[in-house]
């Protein structure tokens, strides 16, 4: 690896159309396919389904082009790292930095990884992770796991020889993402969308139901049940929704990154918020609800796919979703590592970090990421890091969004090349909601969120027990 790294800087070879990719291909992973399945068992109706999706898309959305206001303040690596750091100090921006590379990046590259895999064994049942290739004790290697960290380690390979690389791979997958899912869509509509069913699924559709697994049965639910129940479903949407900020990790390398990043930002959320609804639209003009709700292992698109195409539907999909799970860990392992090399500039993780190898892309980082995310999907326990994700997420989400609130206090004179669209009001609309959220999520899921929560505080005395005093903010 290059030891000098004053050598080597970040190239500017990326451009809107790039960004944009990258925006849409980290975003689309499996989510998409799978997700509607559970939050219909937690809302039990078309319409309050379809209403999740769209505020989801809202407020991603408006997220996105808030955060072009700073992506074009502070043009360079690092991104939303960066917004915390100057927004508030470097603690806040080392817990950022801590979770991103412990639970966020890296679990949702775990994740990730194991969806491609399990959708490799529709393909050829030996890379099941039924297959258990190795035992000791309680712990088990499948080749299921075997596939997931060969995808990463393959991936961040490919990354380490320069951006280049990395940026053809992933605008060529994210096209025929697009191009699939799009056909997926139409083809649904054109050929399996049924009056009946349609008709059925909006008859009452905004009679909330709950599915209780211990009775096997549905429970009408209202009031306080109801929001805790849309609360729920939406750890689905927000997680298929997330990752969208990866294009502000890797600013220091896009072309004209005050007008580039933030244009890809709105373009890119844009892009997958019509295609998520459209999608759900699709589900339910093509499988009954009830069916939707009880999809085997919850791959409701596997459903629509036999309705649409017959048997040939589960082949159909599993491609369609490998190249989507290929595609989207591609984007998250090449955004990932320009967080930690940041942060290595500032002393706050591993020297190394802060080297640029002769393709000048930071390959410590890089190789960092990659074996940690292998280490996750060895664990087994990526379901759950999943679950309490989305809750540290937020939390930062909603400091950044509060940051460009403080920044415009702090320096009113600043050259803001990009004001935030809808400034205050949307940015302020958007953290009381992503606030609400929050709040729900760790009284309805206090387990799971709260190991989140947990995890991003121990890096409170993480902080303090390794910078030196005298850089302490």
């Amino acid at each position: 690896m290059e030891k000098e790294p004053q050598d080597h800087t970040f190239k500017r070879a990326l451009g809107l159309f790039d960004g944009t990719m990258l925006v849409v291909g980290s975003m689309i992973g499996s989510g998409i396919f799978i997700v509607s399945s559970e939050m219909t068992r937690y809302v039990g109706s078309t319409g309050w389904l379809i209403l999740i999706w769209v505020l989801t898309s809202i407020i991603t959305m408006i997220a996105a082009v808030s955060y072009g206001e700073l992506s074009a303040m502070y043009p360079k690596a690092g991104g939303q790292y960066v917004y915390l750091k100057e927004s508030y100090n470097k603690l806040i921006a080392f817990l950022y930095g801590w979770s991103f590379f412990a639970v966020i990046q890296t679990g949702t590259i775990a994740a990730v990884g194991v969806a491609f895999s399990k959708f490799a064994a529709y393909l050829y049942e030996p890379l099941s992770e039924k297959n258990i290739i190795w035992q000791t004790g309680s712990f088990q290697l499948s080749a299921a796991q075997l596939v997931s960290i060969f995808t990463i380690v393959l991936l961040t390979y490919i990354n380490s020889k320069g951006v280049k690389n990395g940026k053809m791979l992933q605008t060529f997958l994210t096209i025929i993402k697009i191009l699939s899912l799009f056909g997926l869509i139409i083809f649904g509509f054109a050929l399996a969308a049924k009056a009946e069913i349609w008709n059925a699924n909006w008859t009452n559709a905004w009679d909330s139901k709950m599915f209780v697994m211990d009775t096997n049965s549905w429970v009408g639910i209202s009031g306080g049940a109801l929001m805790s129940g849309i609360v729920a479903a939406m750890v689905g949407s927000l997680f298929s929704s997330d990752a969208w900020n990866g294009v502000t990790f890797i600013a220091g390398e896009i072309k004209n990154p005050e007008r580039n990043v933030g244009l890809s930002l709105f373009l890119g959320t844009l892009i997958v918020s019509i295609i998520y609804i459209l999608a759900n639209l699709m589900y339910v003009a093509v499988v009954p609800l009830d069916e939707i709700a009880h999809a085997p292992s919850d791959r409701v698109a596997i459903v629509a796919a036999q309705y649409i195409f017959g048997n040939t539907g589960t082949i159909i999909i599993a491609v369609m979703i490998m190249i989507s799970t290929f595609a989207c860990n591609n984007g998250l392992i090449m955004a990932g590592a320009r967080v930690y090399y940041t942060m290595a500039k500032d002393g706050l993780f591993f020297k190394k970090a802060s080297y640029l190898n002769k393709f000048d892309v930071p390959e410590w980082a890089l190789w960092a990421q990659g074996i940690w995310a292998s280490l996750l999907c060895l664990t087994g326990k990526y379901g759950a890091l999943l679950d309490f994700v989305i809750i540290i997420v937020l939390i930062f989400y909603i400091l950044t969004i509060l940051g460009i609130f403080i920044l415009r206090k702090k320096m009113p004179d600043a050259v803001r090349p990009y004001k935030a669209f809808g400034y205050p009001i949307l940015p302020a609309f958007y953290i009381i909601v992503a606030s609400a959220i929050s709040i729900g999520l760790l009284i309805t899921k206090p387990d799971t969120c709260g190991w989140g929560v947990a995890i991003m505080l121990v890096g409170i005395p993480v902080y303090y027990l390794t910078k030196p005093k005298e850089e302490q903010d």
